[in-house]
C-alpha cells in the first residue's frame, strides 16, 4: 500500500502504513486524528506531532521520532497531553520546564560537581596525586553516585559506596574515598548546590584505618650497615648513584628520580627545582660528597635531560619503583626496614636527635610547610646558611657511620 497524501489528509493510521510511506522529496503530513499526525520531511524523517490550541493560540507539540516512538506510543502521548489540557496545563510549557529541570539536575549531579571541584584544585597538585584522586572517583564513586543530583545524596548512599570498597579489604582506600567525597560536598555547599555534607554523619561507620608510615631506619649502626650495602649494589650505575644520593639529599623519591641536569649547578653546589607536590621552588645545597657522585655520573648521562634516565626509554626519567626495587635486591625489606621515602625520616630524626640541628631548619630542607612570620608557607632560601652547613655535616656524619 502506497501513501502519497499531502497536508490536510485525515485518516486512521496503521503502523504498516507509516512504515511504507513513499518518499518523493516533499514534506508530507499524515493525520491520525485528535490532532496527532506524522510529519514526513523531505529528507525522509518521520516525526510525530500533536496540534492543539491553548489560550486561544494554535500550538504544536513534538512527540518523538518514528520508529523509536511507535504509533501506539505516539497515541499514548497524545492522550497524556489531552489530559493535561483538560486540567489547564500547557503540555509544551510542561515539557520545556522538564527539560530545564533535567538540565539543572545533570549540571548539579555528583559527577559534574566533582569534576568541577577537581578542575579547580588539580593545577596545584602533583600529577601522581591528581591521577590517584580521579582514579578512585572514576572506579569507586561515579558508577553509583555520579548521575545523582548531589543535593539528593544522603549519608546512607555514601556509606553504601564506602562499604563496597571496604568489602574488597582496602579500608585505607575507603577512608581516602570518604575524604574525597567530603571535599566535593564542601565545594557543593560553598557553591550553593548542596545544603550540607553527609560525610560528616559517617564518623565511626568505617573500621579505623591503620596508621602506616614509610619504613625507615633511625638506629645509627643500622644506617651505617645500609650505607655500606648501597655501595655494593651491582645494578646499573645510574641506579647505584641514585641509591647513594638518596640518604645524602633526603628529597622525595619522585623528585630524585626526575632530577634534571639543567637544574643542577655543580660549581655553585646547588640543585634548584619546583617540588611536584607543592608546586613551590626548592633549593638543595649539595655537599662535596653529593657533587662527587654527580660528577662521576655526568659523563654517562650528562647529555640526557634527566640525571637518572629510564632503562627502557632514556628520554624519560627512571621508574618510580626503581629505588625500592634496588633496595629489595640488596635484601632490604621495604615494608619493615627502609623505603626510598624512608631516608627523609632517617634524616629528620638523626639531624635533630644526634646532630642537634633546629627542627625548623630541617623542615625547610625537607620542603615541608613551615609558615613564617609573614605567613609564607615555603621559602626557598630561608635558613640557607644553616642548611648549607647542615647538609655538609650530614654527609660527613653518614661517612662516619659507613666507616664504623
Amino acid at each position: 500500500m502506497e501513501l502519497t497524501f499531502r497536508a490536510g489528509f485525515s485518516m486512521k493510521l496503521t503502523d504498516q502504513a507509516v512504515k511504507r510511506i513513499k518518499l518523493d522529496g516533499t514534506a508530507q503530513k499524515l493525520s491520525d486524528g485528535g490532532g496527532l499526525f506524522v510529519l514526513v520531511t523531505a529528507q525522509g524523517s518521520k516525526l510525530w506531532r500533536l496540534a492543539y490550541r491553548f489560550g486561544g493560540k494554535q500550538k504544536t507539540l513534538a512527540l518523538g521520532k518514528y520508529p523509536e516512538v511507535t504509533l501506539a506510543m505516539a497515541r499514548e502521548r497524545r492522550e497524556e497531553a489531552r489530559r493535561l489540557l483538560a486540567t489547564g496545563v500547557d503540555p509544551s510549557e510542561l515539557k520545556k520546564a522538564s527539560k530545564t529541570q533535567q538540565a539543572t539536575r545533570s549540571a548539579n549531579s555528583f559527577e559534574a560537581v566533582a569534576r568541577e571541584w577537581f578542575a579547580k584544585h588539580a593545577p596545584g597538585w602533583a600529577d601522581t596525586h591528581s591521577s590517584k584522586i580521579m582514579g578512585r572517583l572514576d572506579r569507586d564513586v561515579f558508577p553509583w553516585l555520579g548521575g545523582k543530583p548531589i543535593a539528593e545524596i544522603g549519608a546512607p548512599d555514601v556509606l553504601t559506596v564506602l562499604r563496597r570498597i571496604e568489602a574488597r579489604g582496602v579500608v585505607e582506600t575507603a577512608h581516602r574515598v570518604a575524604m574525597h567525597i567530603g571535599q566535593v560536598f564542601r565545594y557543593a555547599v560553598a557553591t550553593g548546590r548542596a545544603d550540607r555534607n553527609p560525610v560528616a554523619d559517617l564518623k565511626g561507620a568505617l573500621p579505623p584505618r591503620r596508621s602506616e608510615h614509610f619504613a625507615s631506619l633511625t638506629d645509627p649502626k643500622a644506617v651505617g650497615a645500609l650505607l655500606r650495602s648501597l655501595d655494593a649494589f651491582s645494578g646499573t650505575f645510574p641506579v647505584q648513584c641514585a641509591l647513594r644520593l638518596a640518604p645524602l639529599l633526603f628529597v622525595r623519591p619522585g623528585e630524585l628520580r626526575a632530577a634534571r641536569w639543567a637544574d643542577i649547578d655543580l660549581e655553585a653546589k646547588e640543585w634548584r627545582y619546583v617540588t611536584p607536590k607543592t608546586k613551590t621552588p626548592h633549593l638543595v645545597p649539595l655537599a662535596p660528597q653529593a657533587v662527587a657522585i654527580l660528577r662521576e655520573l655526568q659523563p654517562l648521562t650528562g647529555h640526557r635531560v634527566h640525571v637518572f634516565p629510564g632503562g627502557r626509554d632514556p628520554k624519560r626519567a627512571m621508574s618510580e619503583a626503581a629505588i625500592n626495587a634496588a633496595l629489595r635486591r640488596l635484601g632490604v625489606d621495604t615494608k619493615t626496614q627502609m623505603t626510598g621515602h624512608g631516608f627523609r625520616a632517617t634524616a629528620r630524626t638523626l639531624l635533630h636527635e644526634v646532630l642537634n640541628f633546629a627542627p625548623e631548619v630541617i623542615e625547610h630542607q625537607l620542603a615541608h610547610r613551615v609558615p613564617d612570620a609573614l605567613g609564607a608557607a615555603y621559602n626557598r632560601t630561608k635558613f640557607l646558611p644553616e642548611r648549607v652547613r647542615m647538609m655538609t655535616t650530614w654527609a660527613d656524619y653518614l661517612d662516619t657511620l659507613k666507616a664504623d
